[in-house]
């Protein structure tokens, strides 16, 4: 029966998502589920409706004073529903199941906007969004285009024998590492920056042994902040043996962003890439704005 009933949401979700240009107008009710689908939604200047957030949407900074729902794959559903929404604004991996069920017995309107790890999965969140609200998102568009098409250009400017080896360390508790390989958002925004992603043996964020690390010979550390602090301090990084054994361990090079910002993929992952970019090669003079 529960395998029946999650393929019943799924198909209601896929229905919703197609279906969004013809939904009635949401109204002042809407629930935005995913940080990157909050900060486009400010972006287009459509915050008023929010009544709602869940956890991951942390920018910018007004979106915090909003009710939190909880994180996007462990939503509340008596939060949710108590809110009494017109319209849900979803990540595609929302959940749990037993959420969705809920929602789909009170008949909520849910739409899964896609997610796709680059320049072009970006746009097409943005006018995802944009036509389940039902404004105009041209003039996003064609600023977060400039932003995107400004970032490529400097990245393909870099010639092969000097992009920059970067491993991404998600966390390395208990001295293992948990790292990107192929696929990952991680990944996208390494190569988006004009390197190259130091592990492409395998696919996701997995654990990875100390002699695949030094094979792997990275030229810097790229590592998530959340609120602002480091998840596992410099000293700590580079007294693990296969860290201090690598380029970056020998240079001690490690590059910290929030990580949202990093890996967010929504209207400033053009400038989170050029700030990559600038940590990995020196700044330049030509920096196109910010939102």
């Amino acid at each position: 029966m529960g395998g029946i009933r999650r393929a019943g949401i799924a198909a209601f979700a896929a229905l919703m998502t197609i279906a969004s240009p013809v939904f009635p107008d949401p109204g002042e009710r809407v629930i935005s589920v995913g940080g990157s689908i909050t900060e486009i939604v400010y972006a287009l200047g459509q915050q008023d409706r929010l009544v709602a957030r869940d956890t991951t949407s942390n920018y910018p900074d007004a979106a915090l004073d909003l009710p939190d729902v909880g994180y996007v794959r462990a939503l509340s559903p008596e939060g949710v529903l108590s809110l009494d929404p017109g319209l849900i604004l979803a990540e595609a991996d929302v959940g749990p199941p037993e959420t969705l069920d809920l929602l789909h017995e009170a008949q909520v309107p849910l739409v899964l906007i896609p997610d796709a790890p680059s320049g072009t999965g970006i746009l097409d969140k943005v006018r995802a969004v944009g036509a389940a609200l039902k404004v105009d998102t041209s003039a996003l568009e064609a600023e977060t285009s400039a932003q995107l098409d400004h970032a490529a250009t400097r990245a393909t400017a870099i010639a092969d024998e000097d992009r920059k080896r970067v491993l991404f360390v998600l966390s390395g508790q208990g001295g293992r590492i948990l790292a990107a390989g192929k696929g990952t958002e991680a990944a996208a925004v390494i190569e988006m920056a004009g390197a190259v992603n130091a592990l492409e043996g395998f696919d996701g964020y997995k654990p990875v042994s100390d002699e695949a690390i030094v094979a792997a010979a990275p030229d810097a550390i790229l590592m998530m902040t959340r609120g602002g602090q480091a998840l596992i301090d410099d000293d700590t990084l580079f007294a693990m043996p296969a860290i201090a054994a690598t380029p970056a361990g020998k240079s001690r090079t490690v590059i910290r962003m929030g990580g949202q910002y990093l890996l967010g993929f929504g209207p400033r992952t053009a400038l989170a890439v050029q700030d990559l970019a600038d940590a990995l090669y020196g700044e330049r003079d030509d920096d196109p704005g910010s939102l």
